[in-house]
C-alpha cells in the first residue's frame, strides 16, 4: 500500500549557539538577538572577520551528534526496543573519518537499520530528510532518523574568510540593503520521522519535498534562480498545495548580494503572486551558517515557530533592497496565518532544496 503523502516528524531536537533543546531554539529566535561573537575556538588574528556563532561549551561533534540522536529518539517515544530496524542518515563535512563516524554512531544510538552519509555540503541534511522521506513512503523502513552536524572550526572558516563571503560588520542582514556576507554557526540536530502505521504523536508533517540543479557556477547561483524555483515548485505539488496557502518561507538567505536576490527571483517565480505577501525571513542571520547541518537546524526552527504560531524575524535589517521585493518579517515575530512552511537551502554547485512542512 502507497504511504500518505504526509510524513509525520515524531521527534526534534536542535543546539546551536543559542543553547541544547527546542525550547533554547525557540525562545531565542522570537527573541530576535543574533548570536555572533568574536571567535574564541581557534585563532583568527590572521583573518579579516572574526565573528561567528558558537556554543560555548560545545563537545567533540561525535558526542553532540549521539546527545541530539537520543534526545529526538526520546522525544518520540523511542526506548531502545522500538529503535531496532532504524534508518541513520547522517549529514556531515566530508572527509575520510565519515563512514567511521556513521557507523558508530549508529551502533552508539541503537539504530540497526541502514546508514547513509551526506557530504553535499549546504543541502546535506535537507536532502537526507528529503530521502528519509522517500524511503517511508516506498515502504523501504518504518522510521529514520536525519541527524546533522557542523561545529565551525578553522578550515571552513578560513576558505569562507578568504573566498571574501564573511560579513565585515559581524552581522548577518539577509535580504537587505546593505549587506555584506555571511557568518558561520555551530548546529547540531535531529529529527524522526516515521510511517504512519507506527507513528504514536507527530509535532509536524512533513507534506513534501523537491530538489533541482541548475549547475550554472561552482559557487555562483544561477541569477534567475530558476533551480530553487523547480524546488519549491515540486515540494508543492507534492505536497498538493497552492503557493497562496504557504504562510512562512525560512528562507536559504544567507546575506550575500547575488544569492539573496536570485533567491528573491526564485520565490518570485515559484509563489508568483503570493510571493509579495508570504511572509519570509532567514534564520541564518540569528544562528548562523551550519553548513551541512543547517538544512536540519532550519527545519527544526522553522516546526517550532509553526507549532509556536509566531515566525522569526529577519535580523540585521537595514532597508529594502529593490532586488529582493519580498514580505520580509522585520521588527518583531508576526503571527503565523496558515500551519504550512517551507524551508528553502541552496548549495555551491547550484543543488537546490525544498521542505514543506504543516502543523500536525
Amino acid at each position: 500500500m502507497a504511504e500518505p503523502a504526509a510524513v509525520p516528524l515524531t521527534g526534534v531536537h536542535a543546539s546551536s549557539a543559542f543553547g541544547r533543546g527546542t525550547d533554547a531554539q525557540l525562545a531565542s529566535v522570537l527573541a530576535g538577538d543574533p548570536a555572533f561573537r568574536p571567535v574564541d575556538r581557534f585563532d583568527t588574528t590572521a583573518r579579516r572577520v572574526d565573528a561567528a556563532a558558537t556554543l560555548p561549551d560545545a563537545g567533540d561533534l561525535a558526542d553532540e551528534l549521539a546527545e541530539a540522536v537520543d534526545a529526538a529518539c526520546r522525544a518520540a517515544g523511542l526506548d531502545a526496543g522500538r529503535r531496532g530496524g532504524t534508518a541513520l542518515l547522517l549529514a556531515v563535512h566530508g572527509g575520510a573519518h565519515v563512514p567511521a563516524l556513521t557507523t558508530a554512531l549508529a551502533a552508539r544510538s541503537g539504530l540497526t537499520g541502514p546508514a547513509r552519509a551526506y557530504t553535499t555540503a549546504c543541502v546535506s541534511a535537507s536532502s537526507a530528510v528529503a530521502d528519509a522521506a522517500a524511503l517511508i513512503r516506498r515502504g523501504d523502513v518504518d522510521r529514520a532518523v536525519v541527524a546533522a552536524g557542523y561545529l565551525v572550526e578553522p578550515d571552513q572558516y578560513a576558505l569562507f574568510d578568504a573566498g571574501r563571503a564573511l560579513a565585515t560588520d559581524g552581522a548577518v542582514r539577509p535580504f537587505s540593503a546593505g549587506r555584506t556576507g555571511l557568518l558561520l554557526g555551530d548546529g547540531v540536530a535531529a529529527v524522526v520521522l516515521e510511517s504512519r502505521a507506527v507513528a504514536r504523536d507527530a509535532v509536524a508533517d512533513l507534506l513534501g519535498w523537491g530538489r533541482a540543479g541548475d549547475a550554472f557556477h561552482p559557487c555562483q547561483p544561477e541569477p534567475g534562480g530558476r533551480g530553487l524555483a523547480r524546488a519549491v515548485t515540486a515540494a508543492l505539488r507534492r505536497a498538493g498545495l497552492t503557493a497562496e496557502a504557504i504562510g512562512y518561507v525560512n528562507a536559504n538567505a544567507t546575506g550575500t548580494g547575488h544569492s539573496d536576490a536570485a533567491e528573491a527571483a526564485a520565490l518570485r517565480t515559484a509563489l508568483g503572486a503570493a510571493a509579495t505577501h508570504v511572509p519570509v525571513s532567514s534564520t541564518k542571520a540569528l544562528h548562523g551558517h551550519a553548513l551541512e547541518a543547517s538544512g536540519l537546524l532550519e527545519l527544526v526552527v522553522t516546526v517550532l515557530a509553526l507549532r509556536h504560531g509566531k515566525l522569526p524575524v529577519n535580523a540585521g535589517w537595514l532597508g529594502p533592497d529593490p532586488a529582493c521585493p519580498l514580505d520580509v518579517v522585520r521588527d518583531a515575530p508576526r503571527p503565523a496565518t496558515t500551519g504550512y512552511a517551507l524551508s528553502l537551502n541552496a548549495a555551491f554547485g547550484g543543488a537546490n532544496t525544498a521542505l514543506l512542512v504543516g502543523t500536525a
